[in-house]
């Protein structure tokens, strides 16, 4: 999954993203306003951990301006302004979650994980599928109780078109979600295309009730036998 930190301390910045990268996420950051407005307006996250108190601006005014221009996954206020205005104003504008500094970054993995397994999983561990069973905490995929062996990013694109099943998913959009951003921009796409081709051959040999249709020129769906 993507997640983009919005933070300007630079050694927090660090220090979360490294921690939410060895729990295999997929991690962007911004350190201004600015930034956080151009990166959000081009490019799509899952969760957004965002910092109220920005050099060139108020975070929950960013909050609002995410709003009005249609996002609606997941996020969570991480900010030193721990007054109940601040807490009760963020949840009041949809935050998922409020995380006072300092904090131990076991508990940011900790809230991440928990406001993902709510908002993507309806709260479940697991997420099923037609005969798959995908575990995304532990990176785990099973058909019919027998794990299938998937490599990291075969992982990451499968996950990605299982919770968009049924959706028309671009090759741009894949791209972005899974290799991270800028990756829109490459001249071709061949690399996804080989990600799914094996992805595909796994599942048909492990018997899998779903199949990941190719929209020609556009991208993939993936549907339910």
């Amino acid at each position: 999954m993507k997640i983009l930190i919005i933070e300007d301390e630079k050694e927090m910045r660090r220090n979360m993203r490294e921690t939410l990268e060895k729990e295999q996420f997929l991690v962007e950051t911004a350190e201004t306003y600015k930034e956080a407005v151009n990166r959000t307006g081009v490019y799509n996250y899952d969760l957004i951990l965002l910092d109220i108190g920005l050099p060139d601006g108020n975070g929950l005014k960013l909050f609002e301006h995410l709003k009005k221009n249609g996002y609606t996954d997941s996020l969570i206020i991480v900010s030193a302004k721990d007054s109940l205005d601040d807490r009760i104003n963020g949840l009041n504008l949809g935050a998922d979650d409020y995380l006072p500094k300092p904090f131990h970054m076991a508990e940011l993995n900790a809230r991440v994980k928990a406001v993902l397994r709510r908002n993507k999983l309806d709260g479940a561990q697991v997420l099923e599928i037609g005969n798959l069973k995908i575990n995304p905490e532990r990176h785990l995929v099973h058909i019919e109780d027998q794990e299938l062996e998937l490599n990291r990013k075969e992982f990451d694109v499968l996950f990605y078109l299982c919770t968009n099943k049924n959706r028309l998913v671009s090759k741009s959009a894949l791209a972005e979600h899974v290799w991270g951003d800028y990756i829109d921009q490459a001249d071709n796409f061949d690399f996804i295309y080989s990600q799914i081709k094996n992805l595909r051959k796994k599942l048909a040999e492990a018997g899998a009730t779903i199949e990941i249709k190719a929209v020609y020129g556009i991208g993939y769906k993936l549907v339910i036998l």
